[in-house]
């Protein structure tokens, strides 16, 4: 099944500081699934996934990113959520990834702690 795109939602990549560093924008959900895990495979090596601009997430999104994480940490490479909130990204919590990923309030401070 095709989703058509939701202008609502986007990913943009860019690089900064060696990092390759993914903003997300709208909601991670089932209807943004596909577009997401897209948007984490095609983005190489060191990763910084900005999810300021996130305004809801599922526990589907949770897994894509906990997947990434730890596929990041075996091959050696570097890996870091930056603008978590608990308001739109509960299931963080819930679960207790929140305590376990490496999460950083803005970019400056992810890129600082690197």
């Amino acid at each position: 099944m095709t989703i058509p795109d939701d202008p609502a939602f986007g990913l943009t990549s860019s690089r900064v500081d060696g990092f390759t560093l993914v903003r997300v924008e709208g909601a991670l959900d089932a209807t943004t699934r596909e577009r997401f895990a897209d948007g984490l495979a095609g983005s190489p090596g060191d990763l910084l996934l900005d999810l300021t601009g996130v305004t809801f997430m599922d526990s589907r999104a949770l897994g894509l990113i906990v997947h990434r994480w730890q596929t990041n940490v075996s091959a050696g490479h570097r890996f870091a959520l930056v603008g978590v909130r608990y308001s739109t990204a509960k299931v963080m919590w819930i679960t207790g990834l929140a305590e376990r990923l490496p999460m950083f309030e803005d970019l400056e401070t992810a890129l600082a702690s690197a």
